[in-house]
């Protein structure tokens, strides 16, 4: 009976203890106050979520797997400083997923025919900076192989990340690794998400 008293009385003691912290934990987490001496500081960022109205701004852990590119894009690549193609011509509007493991995939607006899917990388190159790394295996209209296709973005986001806006090459190699077609010129994104309308797309 004794033995059991004392676990009891050893029990009650640390719930005494540990009821005592509590509050004192809990006040410090918005203290105003300076942090005490020994105390760490974690990087933090601020992080804008939502749409308009609904939009608020919340704090995103440095631990986030995702980062604020991820998403659902429409994206329209227009030519810039090319010989032969008059600035502002149109070459291609499509749909891109960047996805948390740093992969990407576009449905391009081209035939099917010439491979209208390719796959890409990407990382962040600076605060809302980011660059992307893409192959496509080209093909012509008769199904033949052309040889492969590299895209390459540099894009930054907007603060309210719900765009993003950058450059692009598209370097189109022949099977032996001859260079072929060189265009370059500007992109936009705008983010797809749950809510958006058919009618947000044309």
């Amino acid at each position: 009976m004794q033995a059991l008293l004392k676990k009891l009385t050893v029990v009650l003691g640390l719930f005494v203890l540990c009821a005592a912290l509590v509050p004192r934990v809990s006040a410090e987490c918005g203290s105003l106050n300076p942090p005490t001496k020994g105390a760490r500081l974690h990087r933090q960022a601020w992080q804008y979520t939502g749409e308009y109205p609904a939009a608020s701004v919340v704090l995103a852990s440095d631990q986030s797997s995702d980062d604020p590119i991820v998403g659902l894009w429409q994206v329209t690549f227009t030519a810039r400083g090319n010989a032969g193609i008059p600035d502002g011509t149109p070459i291609d509007k499509a749909y891109t997923q960047w996805h948390s493991d740093h992969t990407e995939i576009m449905n391009s607006s081209k035939p099917p025919v010439t491979s209208s899917f390719c796959l890409g990388v990407w990382k962040r190159v600076g605060h809302s900076r980011y660059s992307l790394n893409h192959f496509a295996i080209g093909w012509d209209q008769n199904s033949n192989p052309i040889g492969p296709a590299n895209i390459r973005e540099h894009v930054a986001l907007a603060p309210d990340g719900q765009s993003f806006s950058g450059s692009f090459t598209v370097d189109q190699y022949d099977q032996s690794g001859n260079l072929l077609v060189h265009i370059q010129g500007d992109i936009t994104g705008s983010r797809i998400s749950v809510d958006t309308p058919a009618s947000a797309i044309f």
